[in-house]
């Protein structure tokens, strides 16, 4: 089929707003329409396209982090009653090969603490660090760094609070390493308040942030979620001083992908969520596994519309001449560039032969995938699923049973059984589920209808899988095996992923990568709310989460419930 472009205006999708979770801010980014926000004019690394982009992109800011939280449906009210922490910056991996990292942290609501060290306030997660027995006052910016020396080198006018180094990785002796990749970081408290933010170097977080001289900066919502941050507006952050702006984007979102070697042409699609028109004519699409810039050689897209660009023949290389645009089935992230810097919209496409792309939640946040179907041109499908799902977390037990425990449960789903381990030509590996660093083994076999619960690692040792498997009464025919990671009491992302490709880099093994397809994923939070389900039981409380709904990923709150455990049944 050839595909042409396609122009269809006045298709509606949900506003792209976001829901409250890890932190609360009551500002708004500014209007790119409006005429009166300035754009950033620091220089960037993409070519600068010489067509005007319609909606500029403007500058956002943090600067009510500290301020009363907008009443909407998507928002939770915080309860001022306790202390709320936030994390508000990032440094994870700094330009020029500097090795400086920090974090700053600030109390997002409720009380002054008097005494940090009393208040148990330290970092977890990605990194540890235990606060000393000094006060914290709301509105204080606090630092915490892996080198003050290097850190004071780098931000000679800093008058901020500075504490570091964080604590040596128990595995190198040396102190603690933020993973360029992507981790999760704590801050945690005694009690109520505690707070979990995620970050990535993959699509859709900002790559400014990765190595390019840009920090994460935190505009409000649930910190788990990419759309929570963007790209610092100042070179190098501004660390110690809140208030921060972010480099905002336009209303250009890469919506789709169909790629390559499929039985049909390969095509991207833009969606315009603006009022106006955009002409998108000289924006550079980029795909990061060809390590290719290609530019769009004209089109526009409608307002409240989509625009088809044909792989074969809607792009130009650098000097102009026509050139395909390969989009492969390995997957890999593929990102478009505006005509100013920070104005950007990224996939992270799974491996897969079907189409990917981007799906609006009813919280008015998103999640991306391989979808059911592809529709150029139009709303995008529901994502797919596959045969190995997420069916039960319990990911807060009740501190005060001794009997109870944390666990992951997963379900086969379709007619035959999986064996979660591929031998593919150049490699072989274990299906793995992200976020608790769990892997299969060769010898793991679930049948048809079978079911998995996963435990941490800390109850093989103390336990095992015989007296587990006792105490929940969990069938023989069930496999307990266990992770080495944690469920974060406040939300993250687990996804199981399939094994699809293995790329070697002959000139530096470290390079080496492998490719997924992904079977299931959910982003749980202990701020969901509604449907009418009592969700707060499942935090600490005893219950668990259940899933209900498995046609399509388990994003959605709507698709789980909040019931008594039942491992393995």
């Amino acid at each position: 089929m050839d595909i042409k472009k396609i122009l269809l205006a006045g298709s509606a999708v949900t506003a792209m707003v976001l829901a409250t979770s890890c932190s609360s801010d009551s500002s708004t980014e500014p209007d790119p329409a409006d005429p009166t926000v300035s754009s950033s004019s620091e220089g960037g690394t993409n070519p600068a396209p010489t067509s005007s982009a319609g909606d500029t992109p403007a500058t956002g800011s943090s600067s009510s982090v500290n301020g009363d939280v907008p009443k909407s449906s998507a928002t939770e009210v915080v309860d001022s009653s306790y202390t709320q922490m936030a994390i508000t910056e990032i440094m994870y991996n700094a330009d020029d090969g500097s090795a400086l990292e920090w974090v700053e942290v600030t109390i997002q609501s409720g009380p002054d603490i008097s005494s940090m060290l009393a208040s148990g306030m330290r970092l977890d997660g990605a990194l540890s660090f235990t606060f000393p027995n000094e006060e914290l006052k709301k509105g204080e910016y606090i630092v915490v760094t892996n080198d003050k020396d290097l850190f004071m080198q780098t931000y000679p006018e800093f008058k901020g609070r500075l504490y570091g180094p964080w604590d040596n990785d128990p595995k190198t002796g040396a102190v603690a390493k933020l993973s360029n990749e992507g981790d999760v970081i704590d801050v945690k408290l005694t009690g109520e308040g505690d707070v979990s933010c995620s970050y990535s170097m993959e699509p859709p977080w900002p790559s400014l942030a990765n190595g390019k001289g840009r920090t994460l900066v935190y505009k409000g919502g649930n910190a788990a979620q990419a759309t929570s941050w963007g790209a610092s507006k100042i070179m190098n952050g501004n660390p110690g001083v809140g208030n921060d702006e972010w480099l905002t984007t336009s209303n250009i979102r890469l919506n789709e992908i169909m790629p390559s070697g499929t039985g049909t042409d390969a095509w991207v699609e833009l969606y315009n969520a603006g009022s106006a028109d955009v002409d998108v004519s000289g924006w550079i699409f980029e795909s990061k596994i060809r390590k290719e810039k290609l530019s769009i050689k004209a089109g526009t897209v409608p307002a409240k519309g989509y625009l088809v660009l044909n792989a074969a023949t809607d792009f130009v290389d650098s000097e102009g001449a026509a050139k395909e645009l390969i989009v492969s089935d390995i997957g890999g992230s593929y990102y478009l560039y505006g005509a100013t810097e920070g104005d950007e919209s990224s996939l992270l496409l799974p491996s897969s032969k079907l189409s990917s792309g981007v799906v609006d939640l009813s919280d008015g946040s998103t999640a991306q995938g391989a979808l059911v179907e592809a529709t150029p041109g139009a709303a995008n499908s529901k994502l797919y699923i596959g045969g190995l799902v997420i069916s039960e977390i319990h990911y807060h037990p009740n501190e005060e049973d001794p009997n109870d425990a944390e666990f992951l449960e997963l379900k086969n789903l379709s007619e035959t059984a999986i064996t979660p381990f591929e031998k593919l030509s150049n490699g072989n590996r274990g299906w793995k589920v992200e976020g608790i660093n769990f892997e299969f083994a060769s010898t793991d076999v679930i049948p048809a209808g079978g079911i998995v619960v996963l435990f941490p690692d800390s109850l093989q040792t103390a336990l095992g899988a015989d007296k587990l498997r006792k105490r929940f009464s969990i069938d023989e025919g069930v496999l307990i095996s266990f992770y080495s990671g944690k469920l974060s009491n406040r939300g993250e992302t687990i996804a199981v992923k399939k094994p699809y490709f293995y790329q070697k880099d002959a000139s530096n093994p470290l390079n080496d990568q492998w490719y997924y397809d992904w079977s299931d994923a959910t982003l749980y939070s202990d701020k969901w709310s509604g449907n009418g389900i009592d969700y707060k039981r499942a935090d600490g409380h005893g219950y668990s989460l259940q899933r209900k709904d498995f046609s399509t990923m388990g994003y959605e709150a709507s698709a789980w419930i909040a019931a008594e455990p039942t491992p393995g049944k």
